[in-house]
């Protein structure tokens, strides 16, 4: 673990060393994060259609996102904050493991892309007194420790009027026969041991959670999968879901 995350209430070491591991072969589609690569392109579109909708952006702009101040909170090596900072945003990039820091660095600067990468915990940043006008938090609040410190520092990072953006697996039996049996321990597209299902947030859970931090969630929406037509949104969270929140 980073001294920059070094007790940090919401880091869990394992956790960190863990995807730190993975970092190398973060940007293989092909390797231990195929899974995330699916996935992406689904998420990017959805994350920007709510942040034009959210902000009242021009959906035919090139740079939609343009001077808006983005904050990608678990980052990994950058799968969402490239995008975010192709689409005109002011990028700022967490994670726990100096590893996936370091390989975005890398991958970043080798696209010619501007990103803040940062090793550092969520309320460490937030000490700072920094605040973003969007944080996108995606495949992370299962992972986190002290879920307290976590949502009550990722709140006060957002500014008045701001949107935040979490995906997460849902807590069902779907998601286990899934995410657990399926994808980790079946087709392996996920890293064996990447999961604790038992960490894994309701919608109703995770709603209540933000609320209690200060923050306004919005309704969930599902990310579903079907032969023939791939990952898409819809209204089944029972495997994997998006909950969108906004600060007043």
């Amino acid at each position: 673990m980073s001294p920059n995350t070094a007790g940090a209430a919401s880091i869990n070491p394992d956790e960190a060393a863990f995807f730190g591991k993975l970092a190398a072969d973060w940007w293989n589609p092909k390797g231990t994060s195929a899974m995330l690569h699916r996935i992406t392109p689904v998420r990017v579109a959805h994350i920007r259609a709510l942040v034009l909708a959210h902000f009242g952006l021009d959906a035919k702009s090139r740079r939609p996102l343009a001077e808006l101040a983005a904050l990608d909170v678990g980052c990994g090596a950058g799968l969402m904050a490239e995008p975010l900072a192709r689409m005109g945003a002011v990028v700022t990039a967490i994670d726990a493991a100096p590893e996936n820091i370091e390989a975005a660095r890398a991958h970043a600067e080798a696209g010619g892309l501007a990103i803040d990468y940062r090793c550092v915990a969520v309320e460490d940043l937030a000490a700072t007194g920094a605040q973003y006008d969007l944080v996108t938090c995606l495949e992370v609040v299962e992972h986190v420790a002290g879920r307290d410190a976590f949502f009550a520092a990722l709140a006060s990072l957002l500014k008045p009027g701001g949107l935040a953006i979490f995906s997460t697996p849902n807590r069902t039996p779907a998601s286990w026969a899934v995410v657990i049996a399926g994808a980790e321990h079946i087709t392996r597209t996920i890293p064996k041991g990447a999961h604790d299902w038992n960490r894994f947030f309701t919608p109703a859970e995770l709603a209540e959670a933000l609320t209690a931090a200060g923050l306004r969630p919005g309704e969930p929406a599902g990310l579903s999968w079907r032969p023939g037509k791939g990952f898409h949104i819809s209204g089944d969270v029972s495997l994997n879901y998006f909950l969108a929140a906004t600060k007043a």
